[in-house]
């Protein structure tokens, strides 16, 4: 994403970094201004709402809610807390924040906290400036190398952030302790003319907190040991998440009182705004991306599921249930399939709705479970959220099997069960689809349902032949899930046949009839 370069940046922003100036005289003559960091990235916004460029490339979903709130801020030149659960691309914002700095800016050379030539505050650079004067020598520094972050934990200290003394440093420059050349300058002086992102404010001690007030509020630190000063320009981004308010720590009031904008951050507000989420961000090698199809199917189904789990009493909706969910469920699901052809020495496979089995892992390492869910256990309530997600995604794709059974009840009159020829196969007949099984069996195995085909083709008129198949194993799965007809999971083959002959057999197998998705007693109806 190319950056939008105000009028004060383009003199030194020219790529040929061979003709840009060398010496502090040399820049006094191109007639350089400088600036503070919070007016660099008010101008390159402004700049860049002007051209109507988005202020974010790949950030979905916030652009009536995040995105706004975070432009005002940085026009009103404010500090930034991003609150918000997991997954919510809070460090992503603030590491493209740095895309809204100028391309590069002048540093005297060899400053520890990137002194501006034009207005050193460092004890090295005055003296430097003040012994050479327009000979002084100057360097570039790139956007890039003007954004630090750190991760707050427990034994982070003033000294790692503020600075301190260094008996090293004053051993080998032969300097008595009270020289301000000894001070060793922590990660906030270092940050100076650039971004700097503390994430997970609460976890970082009380005590530490209270040293960061100064800068947020004078805009100076204040070194242990030392009268200096120093006026430091830094634009701070914090992050946080509301569960650490309780759970971990705590930003303290007086902290959180200097920050000037809290911005609320959230999950995706549609499910296609999920998928497109999901679609961009898993890393898939190229070969395997040719080898494996993935149906749009299967990408609302994944998602669903977080969906599901966000909603679930089992899940602690404190926690969240992160979109790394969806990112790693569908690695996990393309590694099943692609397996699956390996195996059989198919150069092309696509996803099946059995191979979602594959995710459960994903789904388990990424949820926290409420007593009601550790209770049941973490592959169980996988399993749940799977089952609820078919049997959702099902109704809103096809007429929902529940509402057809009591038409079919209540008389002749009403409209004729669309499922009935479906149902009626597996009063007498069953089949087997095996997870291993090659496309062609995979096929001829669901073919052998009567009017399953028909049903798909009725029903998806639109879809193209080739999804055909994995729409028909997902019509077994929904009336499955809806109890119309039996299916149990044992071995790498799922079963499919009469509802209370699979009761039986689930019960004769130790598994629980619908074992793939959502336990039988779990089901309504």
């Amino acid at each position: 994403m190319e950056p939008i370069i105000s009028k004060h940046a383009r003199v030194h922003s020219r790529p040929n970094m061979a003709k840009q100036p060398t010496t502090l005289g040399e820049l006094k003559k191109t007639g350089y201004t400088s600036r503070s960091v919070k007016a660099e990235l008010r101008a390159n916004l402004v700049a860049r709402i002007q051209a109507k460029k988005p202020l974010f490339e790949g950030i979905h979903g916030y652009e009536d809610t995040v995105v706004p709130a975070l432009e005002r801020a940085i026009l009103a030149g404010h500090s930034i807390n991003l609150l918000g659960l997991r997954g919510q691309a809070k460090t992503r914002m603030a590491r493209e924040l740095v895309q809204l700095l100028d391309e590069w800016i002048p540093i005297v050379e060899g400053s520890e906290i990137n002194d501006d030539p034009l207005a050193p505050i460092s004890h090295f650079a005055k003296d430097l400036i003040a012994q050479k004067g327009d000979a002084t020598p100057i360097a570039w520094l790139h956007r890039n190398q003007r954004y630090t972050e750190k991760l707050a934990t427990p034994d982070v200290t003033v000294a790692d952030l503020i600075g301190d003394s260094d008996p090293i440093k004053a051993a080998n420059l032969k300097l008595d302790y009270s020289d301000e050349r000894v001070i060793h300058f922590g990660l906030v002086p270092r940050s100076h003319r650039g971004i700097f992102v503390i994430n997970e404010l609460p976890d970082l001690q009380p005590r530490i907190q209270v040293a960061l007030f100064n800068i947020l509020q004078e805009g100076d630190v204040q070194i242990r040991g030392f009268k200096v000063r120093l006026p430091l320009d830094i634009q701070f981004i914090f992050t946080a998440n509301p569960e650490d308010y309780t759970n971990r720590g705590a930003i303290i009031t007086p902290l959180k009182d200097r920050i000037q904008s809290q911005i609320l951050t959230h999950y995706p507000p549609t499910l296609e705004t999920g998928m497109r989420i999901t679609s961009q961000e898993v890393r898939s090698p190229k070969e395997q991306a040719q080898r494996v199809e993935v149906p749009e199917l299967i990408r609302l189904l994944i998602e669903r599921v977080a969906w599901e789990a966000r909603d679930s009493d089992f899940v602690d909706r404190k926690s969240g249930v992160s979109a790394r969910l969806t990112i790693s469920a569908l690695e996990c699901v393309i590694s099943a399939a692609e397996r699956r052809a390996l195996r059989n020495g198919e150069a092309h496979t696509s996803v099946r709705i059995d191979d979602l089995q594959a995710m459960v892992p994903a789904i388990t390492g990424k949820i926290e479970l409420v007593y009601e869910g550790e209770q049941e256990g973490p592959e169980k309530v996988a399993h749940h959220l799977l089952g609820l997600a078919v049997r959702n995604v099902f109704t809103g794709l096809f007429p929902d099997p529940a509402k057809q059974r009591k038409r079919n009840k209540e008389g002749a009159s009403q409209p004729v069960d669309p499922y009935a020829h479906i149902v009626a196969h597996f009063e007498s007949n069953s089949i087997d689809l095996l997870s291993e099984a090659t496309e062609a069996a995979y096929a001829k195995t669901l073919g052998q349902v009567t009017g399953l085909r028909e049903f798909v083709e009725k029903h998806q008129a639109d879809l193209p032949a080739k999804d055909h198949t994995i729409i028909a194993e997902f019509v077994l799965h929904g009336l499955a899930e809806h109890s119309r007809i039996g299916r149990s999971h044992i071995a790498g083959t799922t079963h499919f046949g009469d509802l209370f002959s699979s009761m039986i057999s689930g019960e004769e197998s130790g598994q629980d009839v619908g074992s793939c998705f959502l336990s039988i007693e779990e089901r309504p109806g």
